[in-house]
């Protein structure tokens, strides 16, 4: 069977595990059962689209771990994943979508076998991928052992990207630079939405300089106008209007790292209002990554920018950005340090954000954004490349 070259070396997936195993047994873990597929993948290189059945990695304290899924999977997780092939495990179709069994009593099976009947086993409880009654199944056959939430044990240890991962990183902000580039270069009244949008994935997918582009965790959004006011809209067929405002939110994908980036595009001259908060988004930006340097706080970058905005009179609800780097739909985010007053998270090199200070107003929306990763000392360095200002087109 032919196996995939993995994403990392077997030392950065050691490197890794060391981290998870430093924290279960801080957390005083046995086993820990990770369903998220992010971390299914930094953990043990497995790529496929599974992730709406269930599925997951067994980690152990002293032992290579274990990929559980469906048997029709366990052929993709043989090609993907660094460990050899005795460490995959899998269950039959019968167990697909069955209404008298269900998957997790072949898991507490395993689990079993492992010494985890009166373990200590870390869940993700607060996750897309793990539901409630795989949950009560776990319990029913597992009785004796303690299910622990671990939701987000696993994604703690990702916010410090190695340098491996942040080659990764900037390969994505390349892609995502090129999309911002061929949108705007075509955007124009008239032009249906649907149409752009095709570009886009092809700008996407086409990559850059050799480097293929994979699907993005979330599809791009395109809001114009006064639906600009509402953050997650995607598009429709319908063109785009003169004196329209519209913000972009895309995100080039490389070996499913994420470098998200905005920007906003006006057809026609945008009105005074719209200019004065691009100017104080623009320095509100300048002085939150002066102040995203090592050893700061979460909570220091964005005091910084919302000063900015309301010496300009703009009031900015809520948080102005998020962990970001390898991920799956239905999000890019990382559930972990958040850019807002009240997050205390110190800083450290090799930490990527997307800085989102978006403005959703009554009536319209301008996002200018960046991706940006903690350096050794000084601001914060940009992924992308493209001038940090309203097009007017």
């Amino acid at each position: 069977m032919t196996k995939h070259e993995p994403a990392f070396s077997v030392a950065e997936y050691q490197r890794r595990l060391s981290l998870v195993r430093g924290r279960m047994e801080a957390e005083g873990l046995d086993i820990l059962f990770v369903t998220n597929p992010s971390n299914m993948a930094w953990l043990t290189g497995y790529d496929g689209w599974s992730f709406y059945v269930h599925q997951g990695v067994i980690v152990l304290p002293d032992a290579d771990p274990l990929w559980w899924g469906r048997y029709m999977d366990g052929f993709g997780a043989h090609r993907t994943v660094w460990m050899s092939n005795d460490r995959v495990l899998s269950y039959s179709d019968d167990y697909i979508q069955s209404d008298d069994r269900h998957p997790m009593q072949t898991l507490a099976a395993h689990l079993g076998d492992l010494g985890g009947a009166e373990a200590r086993i870390g869940v993700e409880k607060e996750n897309y991928y793990f539901t409630a009654r795989a949950m009560e199944v776990l319990s029913a056959e597992l009785p004796q052992a303690v299910f622990v939430d671990a939701t987000n044990l696993c994604n703690w240890q990702r916010t410090v990207k190695s340098a491996e991962e942040l080659v990764f990183m900037r390969k994505a902000g390349a892609i995502s630079s090129k999309m911002i580039r061929g949108l705007m270069e075509r955007v124009e009244v008239g032009l249906p939405k649907n149409e752009l949008v095709a570009d886009i994935y092809r700008d996407a997918l086409m990559g850059v300089d050799g480097d293929w582009g994979d699907y993005p965790a979330i599809v791009p959004l395109l809001p114009s106008g006064s639906d600009a006011a509402a953050a997650h809209l995607t598009w429709d067929g319908r063109p785009f209007q003169k004196d329209e405002a519209t913000f972009f939110e895309i995100s080039g994908c490389y070996r499913r790292y994420h470098a998200p980036f905005c920007r906003t595009v006006f057809l026609g001259d945008p009105p005074r209002e719209m200019r004065h908060a691009e100017a104080a988004v623009a320095r509100g930006i300048e002085a939150g990554l002066k102040a995203a340097t090592p050893g700061n706080r979460a909570c220091d970058v964005a005091i910084a920018l919302k000063s900015e905005l309301e010496r300009a009179g703009i009031t900015k609800t809520g948080r102005v950005g998020y962990a970001v780097g390898l991920s799956y739909p239905p999000d890019w985010g990382e559930h972990t340090v958040s850019l807002r007053e009240t997050d205390e998270t110190l800083l450290r090199p090799g930490m990527t954000f997307h800085f989102m200070p978006a403005l959703w107003m009554e009536d319209w929306g301008l996002e200018l954004t960046e991706t940006i990763v903690i350096g050794e000392s000084g601001p914060a360095e940009c992924l992308c490349d493209f001038p940090r200002a309203l097009v007017a087109k």
